[in-house]
C-alpha cells in the first residue's frame, strides 16, 4: 500500500529492485495477482483502503490495458504478444474485484478475456503459451517452461471454471486431462537444479489448480510429496520464497478439504522459511513488510516482489488460522 509498487494509475510493477532503487515495468499479470491479493486483504481486515486499491488495479486493466482491437489483454501495455497464463490470472483478479464490489464492468471484461483464452490459444490437444498481436499467431516454443504448453497452465485455466459458464467449464476439464498427462514429465525434463526451483514454482500452479477438482487426490498427494522433497534438496543453493508459500497453502487447503492429510512438521518448516523472507525491519518504506523473491546460499536476492508478497502473506495467514482452529477459507480466495 505504501511501497510505490502500485503506480498511481493502478498498474503494479513486476518487482522493486533494491540495489538500484527502481521499479521494474508495470505488468498486467502482476496487476491481476495484486488485485486478488488486495481483495483478500479487504476480506480479512475490512479496511476500505485495500478494496479501493483493488478497484484501481482492476480499472487500470479494463480501461488502460485491454486491447479492444484484439479483444485480449497484452503481456504489457501496448505489447505485441499475449500469454495464456497471464490472461487467466487477470481474469481471476477481475472476478475477485467484481465479487467484492458488484461492478459489472469487471465481470464483463473477464468474460471477454475467457473467450480469448478459448479461441486465441487453442492448439492441437493443448493451449499455446504465447501468441503474437494483432495477428494472434502462436510464437515458436522455446526450452524454458513459460514458452511451452505445460501442466502449470492449469491455474490459468481456472478462469474457465470460475466464470460460471458450462461450456467454459468443459474447457477447464479438458485442461485438467492434459495437465495430468504432463505433470511428471514437467519436473523430470529439467536437469539444472537452480532452474528446477523455478519449475517447482510453476509446478505448484498445477497443484493449486488440483485443489479445485474432486477426483485427482492421488496426483495431488504425489505432487505435494515430490515438490516438498525437491524444495528441501535444492533450497541450500537456491530457494524461492513463493515456492515455500505455495506449497504451504496447498498443504493447508488440501488438508481442510479432506483431500490430503497434512504433514504438520513439513508445514511448520515451510511457514518458518516463508516468514524468513519478509523484510520486517527495513527502514526503507519501499521494502518494509514486503517479501524478497529468493536467496542463493546465504545471500538474499535484491528483488522485493509483489507476487511473492501476496503468496507469502496468504500462506502465513492460513497457517495462523489453521493453528488457531478458525479455518474459513474459500477456494476462490486463492491468490
Amino acid at each position: 500500500m505504501h511501497s510505490g509498487i502500485q503506480e498511481r494509475d493502478g498498474g503494479v510493477a513486476r518487482y522493486y529492485r533494491s540495489d538500484s532503487a527502481t521499479n521494474a515495468a508495470v505488468s498486467t499479470e502482476i496487476t491481476g495477482y495484486v488485485a486478488s491479493a488486495l481483495v483478500y486483504l479487504h476480506a480479512r481486515t475490512g479496511k476500505q483502503e485495500y478494496l479501493d486499491a483493488a478497484v484501481r488495479a482492476a480499472r487500470y486493466l479494463t480501461h488502460e490495458v485491454w486491447n479492444c482491437a484484439a479483444s485480449t489483454f497484452p503481456f504489457e501495455p501496448d505489447s505485441d504478444r499475449a500469454y495464456f497464463f497471464d490472461l487467466g490470472i487477470i481474469v481471476r483478479g477481475l472476478l475477485a474485484v467484481w465479487r467484492a464490489t458488484g461492478e459489472e464492468e469487471f465481470r464483463t471484461r473477464a468474460q471477454e478475456a475467457t473467450l480469448s483464452l478459448a479461441f486465441d490459444f487453442l492448439g492441437d490437444g493443448s493451449f499455446h503459451p504465447v501468441i503474437s498481436l494483432p495477428d494472434k499467431q502462436p510464437l515458436p516454443e522455446e526450452p524454458r517452461w513459460s514458452r511451452k504448453p505445460g501442466c502449470y497452465q492449469l491455474k490459468s485455466a481456472l478462469a474457465w471454471r470460475e466464470i460460471g459458464d458450462p461450456h467454459a467449464r468443459q474447457l477447464f476439464d479438458a485442461a485438467v486431462a492434459f495437465a495430468l498427462t504432463d505433470h511428471e514429465r514437467f519436473l523430470e525434463e529439467e536437469k539444472d537444479r537452480e532452474k528446477l526451483m523455478d519449475r517447482l514454482h510453476a509446478y505448484c500452479y498445477f497443484l493449486e489448480a488440483l485443489l479445485f477438482t474432486s477426483d485427482t487426490r492421488d496426483a495431488l498427494a504425489l505432487g505435494i510429496k515430490r515438490a516438498g522433497q525437491l524444495l528441501r534438496e535444492i533450497a541450500p543453493s537456491f530457494e524461492r520464497s513463493d515456492v515455500n508459500a505455495q506449497l504451504l497453502r496447498i498443504r493447508l487447503v488440501a488438508h481442510h478439504l479432506g483431500s490430503v492429510q497434512l504433514d504438520e512438521d513439513a508445514a511448520r518448516k515451510e511457514a518458518l522459511r516463508t516468514a524468513s523472507f519478509q523484510a520486517l525491519d527495513a527502514t526503507d518504506v519501499r521494502l518494509r513488510g514486503g517479501f524478497w523473491f529468493g536467496r542463493k546460499g546465504a545471500q538474499m536476492l535484491p528483488f522485493s516482489n509483489p507476487v511473492s508478497t501476496a503468496f507469502c502473506l496468504q500462506a502465513l495467514a492460513l497457517w495462523d488460522d489453521h493453528q488457531a482452529g478458525r479455518w474459513s477459507f474459500e477456494l476462490p480466495q486463492l491468490i
